[in-house]
């Protein structure tokens, strides 16, 4: 019971790998408030499976896109839990489309979810004046060129940087480290076959599993040492023309 008596906000919680980090934590004693946009029925599942293990778990929904409201749902989170002990950052939203037909709505609506919804919930953890953890989920395809998905990229990049940049800025009162996944699952749209033709990627010639994410995340929020980190869950495919350059 690791994290017994800690409360744990996951953003995208209700599916995939949200959903695993969101059940992990409440296996290992935290009570869950379950972030879902779209995903009711499922945000509704996760909460009942979490209360059978006996913790706590509250859903609220809210538009991560709707970077200029997020400040105000997270205060009003924060108010209904009484204190944010770990927050996980997993919502994100996968969108498709080059760098030739890049849009400048598109890219604002990715940064809104994946950096500044997340900075202003950052800076409200922090105004709690408590101690506290973030953990971001990005992709490992950071390090490397995804001209086929250019505004989800760009947004990632800009959470990596913002994970390393608000890991000094916020020290020592919170702890910032982040999680980049590689190949573990399909994604929307996309089948097993994608999974198979996307193994010889990575040196391991294989793919990952939700619970390799999971244990990476549940690690940065137990090392009390660990700042400014990212792990990469990806059979070492960050390595692959940026050998020296992490």
């Amino acid at each position: 019971m690791r994290f017994k008596g800690k409360n744990v906000l996951v953003t995208g919680a209700a599916r995939r790998i949200g959903r695993a980090i969101s059940l992990a934590f409440a296996q290992a004693g935290a009570d869950i408030i379950a972030h879902y946009n779209h995903s009711a029925s499922e945000a509704d599942e996760l909460a009942r499976e979490i209360r059978s293990m006996g913790r706590n778990c509250s859903i609220s929904s809210h538009d991560m896109s709707d970077s200029a409201s997020t400040q105000k749902w997270f205060s009003s989170v924060l108010k209904q839990s009484g204190k944010l002990d770990i927050l996980v950052n997993s919502a994100s939203e996968y969108s498709e489309g080059g760098y030739d037909a890049l849009e400048a709505g598109a890219l604002e609506r990715s940064m809104a979810i994946h950096v500044l919804s997340p900075i202003a919930m950052i800076q409200a953890m922090h105004r709690q004046g408590r101690q506290g953890i973030v953990v971001n989920m990005l992709d490992t395809r950071i390090t490397d060129r995804d001209d086929a998905h250019a505004t989800y990229h760009l947004a990632k990049r800009s959470l990596f940087t913002l994970t390393r940049d608000l890991a000094v800025t916020m020290a020592p009162q919170l702890r910032i480290n982040a999680v980049a996944p590689g190949i573990i699952l399909p994604p929307p749209g996309k089948d097993e076959a994608w999974i198979d033709r996307m193994k010889a990627t990575n040196p391991m010639k294989r793919s990952g599993s939700v619970e390799d994410v999971v244990d990476a995340v549940i690690y940065l929020a137990a090392a009390r040492f660990v700042t400014g980190v990212v792990i990469y869950v990806d059979g070492g495919r960050h390595m692959r023309g940026n050998r020296y350059g992490l």
